[in-house]
Order: C-alpha cells, then structure tokens, then sequence
C-alpha cells in the first residue's frame, strides 16, 4: 500500500497515512477535528517495491515447487555422473600416458 502525505489547512498537522490506492483521500484532522486535511502530492504516493524482486515464480503453489526442485537434484545427480565418469577416463588416460616402454639391450 502506498504512503500519502496529508497536512491540515486548520491547524498545520503533517503526517503519513498508509492507504489503499482505490481509498478515497482522509478529509477529516486526528490532530483537530477539522475537515480541513489535504492530501499532498509527494513521493509518498507511489507504491515502493522493496526486496530483491518480485518474480513469476514467488506465487507457485507448494507442488510446483515440490516439482522443481526434484528436477533439479535429478539433473544435478545427472551431472554429477557425468563428472566422475569423465574424471575417471581422464584419470586413466594420465596412467596409460606414464607408462614408458622399457628399454631392451
């Protein structure tokens, strides 16, 4: 929700008031009484995203999530197999390479 700022032409209250953007502005003072208060034009009266974002995937429901992050792990054990596989060819191929023929004569 919003922050609008309101000031009182009666008796010079100022204050922040969180509404929502469809709420009709406050007409009426906290402070006196009055029906003096303004609603002013600030930068208070925009909406301020915080955090570090708002994306399509915040909103999913707890299966969707449940979903994906079996996937993942399945496709990081599938990665992880990959890996030991090549670390081993590679391993072997090291060994086959430090095999010297002996010398005869």
């Amino acid at each position: 929700m919003p922050t609008y700022q309101y000031v009182c032409d009666g008796c010079g209250n100022e204050f922040e008031q969180f509404q929502s953007i469809k709420a009709m502005p406050l007409r009426k003072c906290p402070s006196c009484g009055k029906n003096q208060l303004n609603r002013l034009i600030g930068t208070g009266g925009g909406i301020i995203f915080k955090g570090s974002g708002f994306y399509q995937t915040d909103y999913r429901s707890d299966s969707y999530k449940n979903a994906a992050k079996s996937a993942s792990a399945a496709a990081d054990t599938t990665s992880d197999s990959k890996k030991a596989t090549k670390t081993s060819e590679s391993a072997s191929t090291t060994a086959k390479s430090e095999i010297k023929p002996a010398k005869t004569g």
